[in-house]
């Protein structure tokens, strides 16, 4: 796979990655997480604008996004628990796959660990399969972390 910055162009492609990642977390238990319009197409332009959203690519077809954007987050300054430290980090948001490629969460956590020190996500409760991706990839739970509609996260993170 091919790691790239996404362009406006991507816009559509992955409004249907979004799509087809809310079906699967509905039918996998997870209906909660992303709804009510999230992501939005402008929130995801405007981070293409920012140059923190990317898209991997298999044999020229865009398979799954992420973004990858450098801390601090505003959302992790208060946690229920405690953070492994209080490096520099950046935060990864919104793994979506089309499901055609296994292993592209795993393929976009490790390209974000050769660019950083230190991350750090947030998940849903529901998400048990996020959840299972990151402390596979060595996230370690350190609490509860509020995002801006209050509703509660599970966040992880993982120095190195």
């Amino acid at each position: 796979m091919k790691v790239r910055k996404a362009t406006p162009e991507d816009l559509n492609t992955l409004m249907e990655l979004f799509e087809i990642a809310k079906q699967y977390m509905v039918t996998h238990g997870n209906p909660n997480q992303w709804i009510q319009g999230y992501p939005s197409a402008e929130l995801i332009l405007l981070q293409i604008e920012q140059e923190w959203c990317y898209v991997c690519e298999e044999n020229g077809e865009v398979v799954s996004t992420f973004c990858f954007i450098p801390g601090p987050d505003p959302t992790y300054a208060h946690i229920e628990g405690e953070w492994l430290s209080d490096t520099p980090y950046y935060v990864v948001h919104r793994i979506a796959s089309n499901g055609k490629v296994k292993g592209t969460a795993d393929f976009c956590l490790n390209w974000c660990r050769q660019h950083c020190h230190s991350l750090r996500v947030d998940t849903h409760q529901d998400n048990k399969t996020m959840q299972h991706i990151l402390e596979k990839n060595g996230f370690q739970y350190c609490g509860i972390i509020r995002v801006a509609n209050g509703t509660e996260r599970l966040a992880y993170q993982l120095d190195f």
